[in-house]
């Protein structure tokens, strides 16, 4: 089984944090510096990530980086798809 198409996993990453925000949100737009979701919703948003992808969150990647954008964390979900795999990212 391949890699999920980046769309596809921008796609469902949005359908889970619109909610959260009362509305759609630009895949480049930073919904914590915005104000629009806290630390709750990180958690959340983790454990999401994990049991969807099934990837592991490890505490270094915890930051906050990874997280802030759809964009950004597209890019996060696909790098730890490919290293459980043994692909380049």
């Amino acid at each position: 089984m391949g890699a999920p198409e980046r769309s596809a996993v921008a796609r469902e990453l949005h359908d889970f944090i619109a909610p959260a925000l009362s509305g759609p949100i630009g895949p480049d737009e930073d919904y914590f510096a915005l104000g629009l979701l806290n630390s709750l919703f990180a958690i959340e948003l983790v454990v999401f990530v994990e049991r969807r992808f099934d990837i592991e969150v490890e505490v270094a990647d915890l930051d906050l980086d990874h997280f802030r954008t759809i964009s950004r964390l597209t890019d996060f979900v696909l790098a730890k798809i490919a290293a459980r795999a043994g692909m380049p990212a």
